[in-house]
């Protein structure tokens, strides 16, 4: 049986969609969810990964766990052993992030997950498409897309991308102990997006270029300001590692990431 934690989110719903079509036993976590939010036969379990009582009702029975946590999970004192040891042995795909090999975030997690589950595997993304989702309300009132930094390129990743590169994981022997690091097939400007999206709904956006101190204050209202920092950085200065195109989503999918622009195409309808 595979458990999916963050079982609602933008790779979570994906991976669970994908298993379950597989014909796997799914048992699908998240603080808020119900037998609606996943397809017949998987089971739901409401839980927070950051209380330690009734971990051990989540993974129960698990094999194989596809784990998410983030930076709630952190703030609320959340600690990975005591999910590794609540997961009794089972084999863990941990989805980290790419800032992990960057030096821009902290290891801890990694190295609780590698030092106490027996069998495991890194997923580190980069930049997520799905980003974009943040311009929505704007595009839809005036078809305006506002983003600091405009020409610097990143190549950002479809979190359905992900979604697969976890299953094949999940399913596929040949994975211990190994991290992937897991980029779109191009890098992508933000007023390149702008011009995909638009591309994508039949009409041009316009593109207006935040500064520095526009896109921080738009980003505090709704991330803590380590993270912003982080974030712009990210956006503004990013490593050679950052702008590079990592080769691992096709070595374990046997094909190249999905653009920008199709992911664009097939999430077109939140922009309208």
């Amino acid at each position: 049986m595979i458990v999916v934690t963050g079982a609602t989110g933008n790779v979570g719903r994906l991976l669970v969609e994908t298993l379950a079509a597989a014909g796997e036993e799914v048992t699908a976590v998240s603080r808020r969810i119900s037998a609606a939010d996943v397809p017949d036969g998987v089971r739901t379990v409401q839980a927070d990964l950051a209380r330690s009582d009734g971990l051990k009702q989540v993974f129960d029975g698990a094999d194989r766990i596809f784990l998410l946590t983030s930076g709630e999970f952190m703030a609320a004192g959340g600690d990975v052993a005591e999910i590794v040891a609540a997961a009794g042995g089972a084999r863990i795909v941990l989805l980290s992030s790419q800032g992990v090999g960057s030096g821009r975030h902290a290891p801890a997690f990694e190295e609780a997950v590698k030092a106490a589950s027996p069998e495991w595997t890194v997923l580190r993304p980069g930049g997520f498409a799905s980003n974009a989702f943040q311009w929505a309300p704007a595009i839809r009132a005036g078809r305006v897309v506002a983003a600091p930094f405009g020409d610097v390129a990143l190549p950002v990743i479809d979190p359905a991308d992900i979604a697969d590169v976890a299953a094949a994981v999940l399913r596929e022997p040949g994975h211990h102990g190994r991290t992937y690091v897991l980029t779109g097939p191009e890098p992508i400007s933000p007023r390149r997006q702008a011009a995909d999206l638009g591309e994508a709904l039949g009409e041009p956006l316009r593109f207006t270029e935040l500064t520095e101190a526009e896109a921080r204050a738009a980003m505090s209202e709704f991330m803590p300001p380590v993270v912003v920092e982080a974030t712009l950085s990210i956006l503004g200065t990013p490593t050679e590692d950052e702008l590079r195109v990592s080769p691992d989503v096709e070595k374990v999918l046997g094909r190249p990431g999905r653009t920008f622009a199709e992911w664009a195409a097939r999430n077109a309808a939140a922009f309208k």
